[in-house]
């Protein structure tokens, strides 16, 4: 495993997104990997990532020659992401033809404002990997994608596996019981096929087949394990409710029973993700107004003006 940087954890937003691009990231990438072969993403698919992050799995797409666009919120995680995605050229390199020009391209903001980019830009898929993702923020951009992509454009929504499988599950479990205290709405968070499913179909989307992927979290130390996992934004609501102190002494405690001799964390993970389609029913064709009788010279009574109804049914005498 790559070295990790040994800055605290406690160090804010901008450390964090740093964690998140070290350490936690990389756990995901079979899932990215197993998506991408399914779909066959390479030389000509154009993919949107809601929710890119730090841009790991974007970069996995664009090394298979597809052409990437991300958004995210979280300025942090972009901006590590720019630097993955968009290196400044070096000095004397040629500079890029427009803006526009083939290449990555990262948004800042809400993913529910991409309409326009949906419906000018040509999408094949449209992923939205992070697990973390609470549904109900979830749901009103899945809305938006499948009102403006393009008719046949593919979704892929992931999750958490079945708890049973999830080592992870239990120690994610100490965020929940340590945000109780002041009663600490929890991040709803996908974890079945089913929840899935229904998400993609309340959204306006036609669920299409689905998949699991063994995603096992290794650490070299505990540090590194106890970073990572704060690192995905599902402990902030215990950090509020108590302090950093007793959330990092919690989660060091709940890793405890998977930390092997050598000081390694592994916790073996399986998660699910769902492929859904955009299917929208094509457009009404509007009839053409029937030809004028060549008897009256009058059009048809499907086609005369409203101020004809009732007692002027009939044509005007000519």
């Amino acid at each position: 495993m790559a070295p990790t940087l040994s800055h605290d954890s406690r160090s804010g937003p901008q450390a964090r997104a740093r964690d998140w691009a070290e350490i936690q990231e990389r756990m995901l990438v079979p899932l990215y990997e197993s998506v991408y072969d399914r779909l066959e993403v390479g030389a000509g698919t154009g993919l949107l990532a809601l929710g890119c992050g730090s841009g790991l799995a974007l970069l996995l797409a664009a090394a298979r020659g597809a052409a990437v666009t991300g958004c995210d919120t979280d300025e942090h995680r972009l901006a590590l992401a720019r630097t993955r995605l968009l290196p400044e050229p070096r000095r004397g390199a040629p500079e890029p033809r427009s803006a526009d020009a083939a290449g990555p391209r990262l948004l800042a903001g809400p993913a529910g404002r991409l309409g326009d980019d949906l419906r000018y830009r040509d999408y094949d898929v449209i992923t939205a990997f992070d697990p973390a993702a609470p549904a109900g923020e979830l749901r009103p951009v899945l809305a938006a994608v499948a009102r403006a992509a393009r008719h046949g454009s593919t979704v892929v929504l992931a999750g958490w596996g079945p708890p049973e499988r999830c080592s992870a599950s239990r120690v994610l479990k100490t965020a929940g019981r340590l945000a109780e205290p002041r009663g600490s709405a929890a991040r709803v968070r996908l974890s079945g096929r089913d929840d899935l499913e229904d998400l993609a179909r309340d959204a306006g989307l036609r669920p299409d087949g689905s998949g699991r992927v063994a995603c096992p979290f290794g650490y070299p130390d505990l540090p590194s394990a106890v970073r990572g996992l704060l690192s995905t934004g599902l402990f902030d609501a215990a950090v509020e409710a108590t302090d950093q102190q007793q959330v990092d002494k919690e989660i060091a405690e709940a890793l405890h029973p998977y930390r092997r001799p050598d000081g390694m964390i592994r916790m073996e993970n399986v998660f699910r993700y769902v492929v859904a389609r955009v299917e929208r029913a094509p457009a009404r064709r509007r009839e053409a107004p029937d030809a004028p009788s060549p008897k009256t010279g009058w059009p048809s009574p499907a086609h005369r003006p409203r101020e004809w109804a009732g007692a002027h049914s009939c044509p005007p005498p000519r």
